[in-house]
C-alpha cells in the first residue's frame, strides 16, 4: 500500500468514526433507564438529582449534548465514568491490554492450529485423516464460546486442576508491571516463568475463544488449497517432480492465503469486542467485563468511550489487512 493509500484510507475514518458516535450517542440517550436514578441513594433530594444531572451535562437537550460531547471528543477528552468516577479514557486503556492479550492468544492459537488442520486434511484428501479434521471442525462449530468455557473449567480446573479459572495473575504475586500489557512485559524482560503463570491464567479462556475459531480456519483455509491444488500450475509442479508436502506449503498455500487472511483479521476484531461471555465466566479483568458492568449501569460515557475505542480498532484492523494483503500477494501492491 503506497503512502498516499495510507493517508486516504485514514481520513476515510474521520466520517466513519463522527457517523459512529452519532449513532451510539443517540441510540444510548432514547433506550429507556436512567443512569442518574441507579447511582443515587433513596434518600437523594430532587435537588442532588438535578446537581448531578447538570454536572454529567444531562439536564441539556440531547443535540446541545452532542455538540458538548463532540467538542470532548476532538480534544482528547471521553468523560467521567457515571458509575466508577473515573476518567474513561484511563479506564479503557486500562483495561483494554488485558483483552488485547487474550485476543492475540487465541487468535495465534486458532490460526496454529487451523493451519495443521486444513494442510493435514489437503494433505491426505480422501482419507481417515481428512474425516477426522471434518469431524473436530463440527465439534468445535457446534459448541458456542461459552459453553466451551464451562467445559473446559469443569474438565481441567474440577476433574483435573490444572489450570486457574479466575483472574489474570495470582493475587498474592507481589510483582510491579509498567505497563498493563502483562505477558508482553513479563516476555521482554526475560521473566519467563511469569510468563509461564500469566499463560495459565489465560489458557482456558483463550482456548475457550479458539475453539470454534479452529474449525473456521481449517474449513476456509481447507476450501481455499483444494480448489488451488486442481491449478496447472500446480500440475506442473508435479511434473517437475517436487515433492507433495512441497507442492503444498510451497505452491498451494501461498495463494491459498487470501481468504483466510481476510477471516482472521475480521475475527480479531471480534474477539476482542466478544469476550464479555468468557471474560465474565473466568473473571478476566478486560474491557468486556467492565462493558457489561456499565450496560448494567447504564453508564454512558464509558459505553461510549469502549464503542469508540472499538471503532477505531477495526478501522485500523482493516487498514493492516489490506497491508498484509499486498505482502502476501505482490499483484496487489498497485
Amino acid at each position: 500500500m503506497s503512502p498516499a493509500t495510507l493517508l486516504r484510507r485514514l481520513l476515510l475514518a474521520v466520517p466513519t468514526m463522527f457517523g459512529v458516535a452519532v449513532v451510539v450517542f443517540v441510540l444510548l440517550r432514547v433506550v429507556p433507564g436512567d443512569p442518574i436514578a441507579m447511582m443515587i441513594p433513596g434518600e437523594a433530594t430532587p435537588e442532588d438529582v438535578a446537581r448531578l444531572r447538570e454536572s454529567y451535562g444531562l439536564d441539556k437537550s440531547i443535540l446541545h449534548q452532542f455538540v458538548l460531547y463532540l467538542g470532548q471528543l476532538v480534544q482528547g477528552d471521553f468523560g467521567v465514568s457515571i458509575s466508577l468516577k473515573q476518567d474513561v479514557l484511563e479506564l479503557v486503556l486500562g483495561r483494554l491490554p488485558a483483552t488485547l492479550e487474550l485476543a492475540f492468544v487465541a487468535i495465534t492459537l486458532s490460526v496454529t492450529c487451523g493451519f495443521a488442520l486444513a494442510l493435514a486434511a489437503t494433505y491426505w484428501t480422501g482419507s481417515w485423516i481428512e474425516s477426522v479434521v471434518d469431524g473436530i471442525n463440527s465439534i468445535a462449530l457446534a459448541i458456542p464460546e461459552f459453553l466451551w468455557a464451562m467445559l473446559l473449567i469443569l474438565a481441567f480446573a474440577v476433574l483435573m486442576p490444572l489450570f486457574p479459572i479466575s483472574g489474570r495473575i495470582d493475587p498474592m504475586r507481589a510483582t510491579a508491571f509498567t505497563t498493563q500489557f502483562y505477558l508482553l512485559e513479563s516476555i521482554v524482560r526475560g521473566e519467563f516463568g511469569l510468563a509461564r503463570e500469566l499463560l495459565g491464567h489465560l489458557a482456558l479462556p483463550a482456548i475457550s475463544l479458539a475453539l470454534p475459531l479452529i474449525a473456521v480456519i481449517a474449513r476456509v483455509l481447507k476450501s481455499s488449497l483444494q480448489e488451488v491444488m486442481v491449478q496447472d500450475y500446480i500440475l506442473l509442479a508435479r511434473v517437475k517432480g517436487f515433492s507433495d508436502l512441497r507442492i503444498l506449503t510451497r505452491e498451494a498455500l501461498p495463494n491459498a492465503l487470501l481468504p483466510t487472511i481476510t477471516l482472521t483479521g475480521v475475527h480479531f476484531i471480534f474477539l476482542v469486542g466478544g469476550t464479555v461471555l468468557v471474560e465474565l465466566i473466568f473473571a478476566y479483568p478486560g474491557i468486556g467485563n467492565m462493558l457489561f458492568g456499565a450496560a448494567s449501569n447504564r453508564d454512558l460515557p464509558l459505553i461510549q468511550g469502549v464503542t469508540i475505542v472499538f471503532a477505531l480498532l477495526f478501522i485500523l484492523l482493516n487498514i493492516a489487512i489490506e497491508m498484509t494483503y499486498a505482502l502476501v500477494n505482490p499483484r496487489l501492491r498497485r
